[in-house]
């Protein structure tokens, strides 16, 4: 794994619209002036140097042309939104493997189990069993690891997945008939595989495979996408070019 603490800064992001300045803006670096005052609360050219490397590592860094289409498509149209940030938290799970080692570790088994809080605690200790597998973390102190944990379950709050102060409550969000197609669309972008049911991103439509099979194969959907169903293979191809299909679902 590439462990890094970008989960830390961006549970501490006070702003998430500095994440459309990142995308669009030509600028390398807003750090070398002081224009970010103009939309963010952040207070020091250090601090807003932090951010920017973890917005770009995390947030704003692509594996594909398909999947910038998505995310500059939705952010330019609606910018920070329930919708887009959705599409954010994809984005960001396939970037940083932290974040989606522990999305796949504790938050969705505790979400597909109906479970109704995540606690700092559970976060921690798999980070501590992490750490006796991965060199990287062989110097993360307990303060690092109850830090990164805290943040973590802040950072599932500001993309509207939990809710609370002192405990975090589970949200189970229902994905519009937009943000499925979307979904469909950054799914197909992502996973390698001609199999989606194998795919380790099909959990993140926040719903069962049976439900996500019958859902997937309504007709209504039959514009966006071709399927061919086996029982145990599901192959999708997307008919919209990716550039298109925002207009084309919103």
């Amino acid at each position: 794994m590439i462990i890094n603490t970008d989960i830390n800064i961006l549970g501490g992001l006070p702003d998430f619209n500095l994440i459309k300045h990142y995308l669009f803006s030509d600028k390398t670096s807003f750090a070398d002036k002081s224009d970010h005052y103009t939309f963010t609360a952040i207070k020091s050219d250090e601090a807003v140097k932090r951010f920017e490397r973890a917005i770009t590592r995390t947030l704003v860094t692509f594996k594909n042309i398909e999947q910038a289409s998505l995310v500059r498509s939705m952010l330019s149209s609606e910018s920070i939104s329930h919708d887009s940030l959705y599409l954010l938290f994809w984005n960001a799970s396939v970037n940083n493997e932290l974040l989606n080692y522990l999305n796949s570790q504790v938050y969705f088994p505790s979400f597909y189990s109906g479970r109704l809080v995540i606690r700092k605690e559970e976060i921690g200790a798999c980070i501590k069993d992490l750490k006796e597998k991965e060199e990287q973390l062989k110097e993360w102190t307990i303060v690092t690891i109850e830090t990164v944990a805290s943040k973590y379950l802040t950072l599932l709050k500001k993309f509207n997945l939990l809710e609370g102060s002192n405990t975090k409550k589970i949200l189970h969000p229902y994905l519009s008939d937009k943000m499925f197609v979307l979904f469909i669309y950054w799914l197909t972008a992502t996973e390698t595989s001609s199999n989606l049911l194998e795919s380790e991103w099909l959990k993140y439509c926040f719903c069962e495979q049976p439900i996500f099979i019958e859902r997937v194969m309504q007709k209504k959907f039959a514009k966006f996408f071709q399927l061919t169903y086996t029982g145990d293979k599901l192959k999708i191809e997307t008919t919209i070019p990716y550039q298109n299909i925002y207009d084309g679902v919103k």
